[in-house]
């Protein structure tokens, strides 16, 4: 069994996304226990403390497809910001849940519109509010 990512989240983000799942009915999204345990697992610091190189919320991340070397970018939004852009991923889809924390270089199972996963990993992050200083998005 594969030995998961270590995962750094900020005291703000976490606060945040816990008051967001108490405001929800429970059961009302897919990857509700996904998102607890990741919460539950991860580091939780101030966010001055949060390296540059972790996804955060409002964080914009670059990928490359492993197996085609292809890039793509997306931004880890709040259920509230998540639009019908293909660039923005929401905290309660699995997949979004599943990239809160993670670090520049950890791999991820990205699941492909056809059906089907495809690894990729987090190339960059091209913006993290904690690194700009903008900690109100």
């Amino acid at each position: 069994m594969n030995k998961k990512p270590e995962l750094i989240i900020s005291s703000l983000d976490a606060d945040r996304l816990y008051d967001l799942m108490e405001s929800l009915p429970a059961g009302s999204f897919a990857g509700e226990k996904e998102l607890e345990a990741e919460l539950g697992r991860a580091t939780i610091v101030e966010p001055k403390d949060v390296p540059s190189t972790v996804v955060t919320m409002n964080s914009t991340v670059n990928f490359i497809v492993e197996s085609t070397q292809e890039e793509f970018t997306k931004t880890l939004v709040y259920p509230k910001n998540a639009d019908a852009s293909a660039d923005k991923i929401s905290i309660l889809a699995p997949v979004g849940s599943a990239l809160l924390g993670l670090s520049q270089g950890d791999e991820i199972e990205w699941p492909k519109p056809s059906g089907g996963l495809i690894k990729v990993k987090i190339k960059a992050i091209t913006y993290q509010p904690e690194r700009a200083g903008e900690l109100h998005r």
